[in-house]
């Protein structure tokens, strides 16, 4: 992995002293814009992807996207999965990105095509996260709207801390009796409501302590957060691949009333493989 682009720290949202930290190796250390300028070094994932300290430290959730795109703006390969898009790289920022958060947020319809299971501990940040208080993984938050969901799932069965499953006041009360057996039920919307709030779900999440809040999609669910102005980051690998076709892309949801505007905090390249960070209001 080697930076094109320094990571400026950002003037409102400014990175932590260097030292240990909760969320593991590196987060929160600090990021000089006038170092590491040679394309040939390795960059210290960690510090690249810091969350940003004085707002999740401040109990306020930090709303984070991780997908990955061809240059044509697929969201999923021929199979209409995500993962043949991906590189060792895309998969070294992925298991770094959810060693980082509190909790993952990701679409039903993503857990069923993608195979969900559940995270293992991470031995290189189990430890700092065991000191800090925080579980050895992070919580995975599936968001259902009709709980089509398989509850017999390593997802519910084997998972090292109970899985969140956020749904809408109206769920049938049969599939809600199922997950409430197995995972930790979260209603996250109002009265007469059809599914799930995507704002009540994050104020839902972080009202948990879960700040570090980490979105795997899919484009349904990534659509419906930029439409309520929820997410404050995307995380983006562009593959090198030209796919054609009307695959989905990274987005597929109602349209913002306005534009929401992202700022280039970080760019990294291996293999012909770019990794943007993109950041709400960030100018660098």
């Amino acid at each position: 992995m080697r930076r094109l682009l320094p990571a400026p720290a950002h003037p409102s949202h400014p990175t932590s002293p260097p030292g240990p930290a909760a969320g593991g190796p590196g987060e929160g250390a600090a990021v000089d814009p006038d170092v590491d300028r040679d394309v040939d070094r390795d960059v210290d994932l960690d510090a690249a992807y810091a969350y940003p300290a004085d707002v999740v430290d401040a109990g306020r959730a930090w709303v984070r996207a991780n997908m990955v795109a061809s240059l044509d703006g697929a969201a999923q390969a021929d199979d209409g999965l995500s993962d043949g898009l991906s590189s060792p790289g895309d998969k070294r920022v992925f298991k770094v990105l959810r060693a980082l958060a509190d909790v993952v947020l990701v679409g039903a319809s993503t857990v069923r095509k993608e195979g969900y299971r559940p995270p293992r501990p991470n031995p290189a940040y189990a430890p700092a996260r065991e000191a800090a208080g925080r579980p050895p993984v992070p919580v995975i938050a599936v968001a259902s709207r009709g709980l089509d969901l398989d509850f017999s799932s390593p997802l519910f069965t084997e998972a090292v801390v109970p899985t969140v499953v956020l749904t809408g006041p109206e769920s049938d009360p049969e599939r809600l009796a199922r997950a409430r057996a197995v995972a930790d039920v979260v209603i996250a919307g109002g009265p007469g409501a059809p599914g799930v709030d995507p704002g009540a779900a994050v104020d839902a999440l972080a009202a948990r302590g879960w700040t570090r809040i980490l979105t795997e999609g899919g484009p349904h669910l990534l659509g419906q957060l930029v439409a309520a102005e929820r997410l404050d980051e995307l995380c983006l690998t562009l593959g090198p691949l030209l796919l054609g076709g009307s695959a989905t892309r990274i987005t597929d949801g109602p349209r913002p009333a306005v534009p929401q505007s992202m700022g280039l905090h970080t760019l990294l390249e291996e293999d012909g493989f770019l990794f943007a960070r993109y950041v709400r209001g960030f100018s660098g």
